[in-house]
């Protein structure tokens, strides 16, 4: 772990961010390289891990800071998952944002995922008596 490194505000190269969204199948993502760069360029907050020079994490949050904040995207490369690198990532936004009344996250509905948002603090809006809609 002495390798790895958290830098802030730091937009990885193109190349960098495909490999890493290839790596967790977000073809969404993949299928436009020019809009996800200019999502990360229009993020209100992004982290970056790197081993050495190599990306292998980030997450990335939108909004306005002040009432709310959106977790968009947290990846870690497969072959560096469940090392803490992604619950680090995660609370060191929680931390950075502690004021926002308003932190809203939406993610795969697997045992995993859900394991991992409890196991870091978060809760299903369900049980704030709250629903989500999308489109």
């Amino acid at each position: 772990m002495d390798r790895i490194l958290i830098k802030e505000d730091i937009i990885p190269e193109t190349e960098e961010l495909l490999k890493l969204y290839n790596d967790a199948q977000w073809s969404a993502y993949t299928n436009d390289s020019y809009r996800l760069k200019n999502a990360f360029r229009n993020s209100l907050k992004v982290f970056t891990v790197w081993d050495t020079d190599k990306l292998i994490g980030l997450i990335r949050v939108v909004g306005d800071g002040q009432t709310i904040i959106y977790i968009q995207d947290i990846l870690i490369l497969k072959k560096y998952q469940r090392q803490g690198i992604g619950s680090k990532l995660l609370q060191l936004v929680l931390e950075r944002y502690k004021s926002v009344r308003q932190v809203v996250l939406m993610t795969d509905n697997t045992e995993g995922t859900i394991d991992f948002y409890k196991k870091n603090g978060m809760v299903k809006a369900s049980e704030h008596n709250c629903i989500a809609f999308i489109k």
